[in-house]
């Protein structure tokens, strides 16, 4: 059986999480504390990797080589015969995924983590603090709280071309879900994780591909 370990709201986690439920195919999840030892991790790819997300098929352990990859969701998509990357789209996606993973997720993970305090046990959360600060600098947590309804603006605006594109097709790039799919619902789960948010009303066509694909399966696309 397939292993996803993980952190819970992780946006990347949650990118292969939703793969996976949409395939169908049997998994678990092993969650790993945010502030807590990575050694696991690191002994499971031989030194090589340290972060979450990683896939454990049987004796392949899988992970992402770089930033600029998307080893894993490829090999799910290979193995379980997704058809989320189509030679096709090769050139699409690309371009479309390096704007959500950057555009996109720049904005929800400060969201999410301006309501830190929901998500993360209090034991944890000095750890937490500290970890943020010394990436975005200090009170960064306070600021994006501070910041809270001009970054959902600025987040409405930056999804207006994905509003745009399902005005005329139900999922980004046709009649039904490639990766970019998955990796927007992803950076959107993040979004939405602390209960604090909804999706932007301005944007109801993205509402509406938001149900759609989280409750379509593989099966319902098999040709």
């Amino acid at each position: 059986m397939i292993e996803l370990i993980q952190f819970p709201w992780s946006p990347f986690c949650l990118v292969q999480r939703r793969i996976l439920e949409y395939s169908g195919a049997p998994f678990k999840i092993s969650n790993l504390k945010l502030t807590g030892d990575r050694s696991p991790v690191w002994k499971l790819t031989r030194e090589r990797y340290y972060g979450v997300p990683v896939i454990r098929d049987g004796r392949n352990v899988v992970f992402e080589t770089d930033e600029e990859s998307q080893v894993i969701g490829k090999y799910l998509d290979q193995k379980l015969g997704l058809g989320l990357f189509p030679a096709e789209l090769e050139g699409e996606q690309s371009i479309l995924w390096r704007y959500v993973e950057n555009e996109i997720e720049s904005l929800t993970f400060k969201l999410n983590d301006a309501y830190f305090r929901e998500n993360v046990s209090k034991p944890d959360q000095l750890s937490y603090i500290r970890h943020k600060e010394r990436k975005f600098g200090r009170g960064c947590l306070d600021q994006w709280r501070a910041n809270n309804k001009q970054l959902q603006s600025q987040l409405a605006d930056r999804l207006l071309p994905f509003e745009e594109m399902l005005t005329y097709r139900p999922f980004l790039l046709g009649a039904r879900p490639r990766f970019v799919d998955f990796d927007l619902m992803g950076m959107l789960d993040n979004f939405l994780y602390s209960g604090r948010y909804k999706l932007p009303a301005r944007h109801p066509q993205i509402q509406k591909w938001y149900r759609r694909l989280a409750s379509a399966k593989l099966s319902q696309f098999a040709t």
